[in-house]
């Protein structure tokens, strides 16, 4: 390692990876909630899997840059599993 200091991020960067920082951390907090209560435990354990597997597999690919069009994507990916949780919890209470 050298001793240069890393370039600053740019605005664009930090949503993006702020973004998929929340979205990870929700995914953690329904693991940890199927894990208690072993409703969804199967979709929370793979959530999180894809998450770990896409968002470092974009970050090497867009070699570091958070605000990449691929990195983009693994966000907004992970939004719409996340709206698709979403509703299929509201349409599924009474």
């Amino acid at each position: 390692m050298g001793d240069h200091d890393l370039p600053a991020l740019t605005s664009a960067q930090k949503f993006w990876a702020g973004c998929a920082a929340i979205l990870f951390l929700i995914a953690v907090g329904l693991l940890g909630y199927a894990i208690n209560t072993g409703v969804l435990r199967t979709f929370a354990i793979g959530w999180v899997g894809l998450q770990i597997f896409g968002f470092v597999g974009a970050i090497k690919f867009s070699r570091g840059d958070f605000a990449h069009p691929l990195f983009i994507s693994q966000v907004m990916l992970h939004l719409i599993a996340l709206v698709l949780l979403v509703t299929l919890i509201v349409r599924s209470a009474p």
